[in-house]
Parts: C-alpha cells; sequence; structure tokens
C-alpha cells in the first residue's frame, strides 16, 4: 500500500496511481479522481470502478477491493455479478402505445384485417378509457378488474376476448423490458380464475338463426335469378358448406379445376389446418362461369381492385331479399341438419366437411385420412338436394359454440 490519504488529496498528474493489491487512483486530465480495482480474468486485464475519491476515502476503498480480491478466488467476476444484478431500466410507455405497437408487428400474422380492426374497436371501447394512459409497468390486477367487472356478466364472450388482449398486450411489455414485474396481471390460470366467475358458468349461449334445410332449393332457385357478385358467393357457400371468410377470401389459385377440389391454406382456416373441400360438379360450373370473367386473384373481388367482398356482403344481400331473419353461417346449421335427418351418411363425415375438430388428439392422431372421396359423395348429394324446391317454415337453430 504505497498511497496515503494526503497523497491521495494533493496527486494532480493525470494518469494512474498504484496504490498496492490491485487498487489503483485514476486521475483525469480535469483532475476528477476516482478509484479502479484492475484484476486479470481468463488471460483478459479487466477495469472496475469504485466510485469516486471524494465519496469513498482510501480505507474504504482498500476494504472494498480486499472483499473483491476474495470473490475472484471464488470464481466470481466482479464486473459480470454487478452487471447482472443492476436492475433494468423500464422505459415508461402508456399501455396505449404498446397496444398499438403489438398490432402493428403481429398482425400481418393474423388471419385478416377484420381480425385487427376487432382488436382496435374492442381495446377503443373497453380497455383505453380506463387503463390506455396508464402507464404499461403500473397496470395492475385491480386495473385489468376495472375493465373486466363491467362487461363480465353482460358481455361473457366479448369480455373474454378482452381479458385475452390485455394479456398478450402485458406480455408483450415484459418480454421488451417494460415492465419490472415479470407477473401478468390479465392471466386467468391461477389468478383472474379466482377472482371471476367461469366464462362457461355464466355465457347465455347464442344462437345463429338458420333455414330450413328444406327451404334450400328454393332460396337458390332466387339466388340463381340475381346477376351480383354476392349471389354467386352465396351460392359458392351453400354448397361447399364453408364459412363467410374462407368464401370470401378464396382465390384462383386455391382451385384445382382437374382434381375437382378447393385447397384452403391452413392460415385463412379457424382451426389453423389446411382444408381441402371437394368441388360438386354445380360448385365447380359455377366458378368456371366466373373464371371466364374473371378480375384479379380473387374469385369473388369487391369494387376495391385488389380486393375481396366485404365479409357483410352476403347478409346485406339476405336481407335485400327480404330474409333479415338468417344469416350466412346458418346454412352451415341447415347443411349439418340435412346430413343428420335425410341421408345415410355418418356425422362424423359432415362435421370434417364443416373442418370441425372431430374426436380426441390421440383419435386424431390414429386417423390419418380425412376421408375425401367420401365427403365428396356428401358434396354432390348435397348439391342434388340444393337444387329441389321443397318448401318448409320450420326454422333451425345452430349453437355458435359448436361453429
Amino acid at each position: 500500500m504505497t498511497l496515503t490519504a494526503r497523497e491521495v488529496a494533493t496527486e494532480k498528474r493525470p494518469g494512474m496511481h498504484a496504490d498496492g493489491g490491485n487498487l489503483y487512483l485514476l486521475v483525469s486530465p480535469g483532475g476528477a479522481k476516482s478509484w479502479i480495482f484492475r484484476y486479470q480474468r481468463d488471460g483478459r486485464r479487466r477495469d472496475m470502478g469504485l466510485g469516486p475519491v471524494s465519496l469513498i476515502p482510501l480505507a474504504e476503498a482498500r476494504d472494498t477491493v480486499i472483499d473483491l480480491r476474495r470473490g475472484l478466488r471464488n470464481g466470481i467476476d466482479p464486473i459480470d455479478q454487478r452487471r447482472a444484478t443492476k436492475p433494468v431500466p423500464v422505459k415508461r410507455v402508456t399501455f396505449a402505445e404498446v397496444a398499438e405497437v403489438y398490432i402493428r408487428k403481429f398482425s400481418p400474422g393474423w388471419k385478416s384485417a377484420r381480425h385487427a380492426g376487432q382488436w382496435r374497436s374492442t381495446l377503443d371501447a373497453y380497455v383505453f378509457p380506463i387503463i390506455g394512459a396508464r402507464q404499461v409497468g403500473e397496470v395492475d390486477t385491480a386495473g385489468v378488474l376495472a375493465v373486466l367487472n363491467p362487461i363480465w356478466l353482460d358481455k361473457t364472450e366479448t369480455a373474454s376476448r378482452v381479458r385475452g388482449r390485455i394479456e398478450s398486450v402485458l406480455d408483450y411489455a415484459i418480454s421488451v423490458g417494460h415492465r419490472a414485474d415479470q407477473q401478468n396481471p390479465a392471466r386467468w390460470r391461477g389468478h383472474l380464475e379466482n377472482l371471476l366467475p367461469k366464462p362457461k358458468k355464466v355465457t347465455k349461449v347464442e344462437h345463429y338463426a338458420a333455414l330450413a334445410y328444406s327451404q334450400i332449393g328454393e332460396l337458390m332457385a332466387q339466388l340463381r335469378g340475381r346477376n351480383v357478385a354476392a349471389s354467386s358467393a352465396l351460392q359458392f357457400c351453400i354448397l361447399t358448406a364453408a364459412r363467410t371468410g374462407e368464401v370470401i377470401g378464396a382465390r384462383w389459385d386455391e382451385i384445382d379445376f382437374k382434381a375437382q377440389t378447393w385447397t384452403i391454406p391452413a392460415a385463412r382456416m379457424k382451426a389453423d389446418r389446411e382444408h381441402k373441400v371437394p368441388l360438386s360438379v354445380p360448385a365447380e360450373a359455377l366458378l368456371e362461369r366466373l373464371a371466364k370473367d374473371r378480375r384479379g386473384d380473387y374469385i369473388f373481388p369487391g369494387r376495391t381492385p385488389g380486393k375481396p367482398l366485404s365479409d357483410r356482403t352476403m347478409l346485406a344481400l339476405l336481407q335485400r331479399m327480404g330474409r333479415a331473419d338468417i344469416t350466412v353461417h346458418g346454412f352451415r346449421a341447415a347443411f349439418k341438419t340435412w346430413a343428420s335427418e335425410e341421408t345415410n351418411f355418418p356425422s362424423e363425415l359432415a362435421e370434417l366437411a364443416l373442418a370441425h375438430t372431430v374426436g380426441s388428439a390421440v383419435e386424431r392422431a390414429y386417423r390419418r385420412s380425412d376421408q375425401f372421396e367420401k365427403r365428396r359423395q356428401l358434396a354432390e348429394s348435397w348439391a342434388k338436394y340444393c337444387d329441389s324446391s321443397l318448401s318448409s317454415d320450420k326454422v333451425l337453430h345452430l349453437r355458435t359454440a359448436s361453429a
């Protein structure tokens, strides 16, 4: 130990002045003085600042170095240890700002622009007025409950989606370092499930109004008499028993006329699995007519170039036809009920045609076939039935949970 307290106070020469035992006095060109612990680790020299001389006297600096040298002998690198224990600064941004970044970053991978719109609309309506301006790192369980409690019983399904969206935004905030708290206050399992009733216990089952299958032939005849894009789309939707989004998003490169199939990519399917649809003779004939006047990549193009029909176009057509009492989705119910009551095809086949998940995970693992050729027979039978003219005033309903 070569330095004295007086020398430390009076030393003015810039540079490193050794005290011994790996402790150095650093004098900057401007005259500032601080302590440095210099050591070697894995053959590499490292300098660790201990603080200014004005705050740390010589004796304290020497005691600190003794502790650091002891740690080195035990395999602890003091610089690495300091970095590991140093708190990560949390950037102060609002929940609304993080939510906007999240939507902008991940919405390109979502199934449709409509999904992104639903995200924004639910956040605008229910979340932002309560916690949108709050710092994302300060959103807690009380804040989440302030959003959910007013809508949990009356709008349970919407509230459940809102909770999931809050959770996703907060998970993202944790991952990018905007929240010091690593526990997500919007998580359901082990947290909110103890504070809110389970959605299934309070949800009122809603139904999609569906035309009785015995009236399908009459409706199809009316649609064939209307030379509008929405009519063609709705006919195709009924013949294939597909969902609205699957039909309006259909592209010509998904159609194989030779194999008489329509292959919907997984990205556009509710179950995130590719779905192959057998095209009945009438469905294929409809597509061949449309192909003669093809405009762009979409089979059912909208008014805006490069865009498909709006997802409400077919519903609007039904309303203009005076059938505001039924929905497009309800035609899937009509198909399912017809298959059950009017045919000998097994129920499983109709479920596969509707692209529903059939059986347990183990059963699906052993069942490798999608029974495509049998589904083709079912599709042809359905198309033939849709060309009939039977009528009835019976109305069926389908639980939304099963669609």
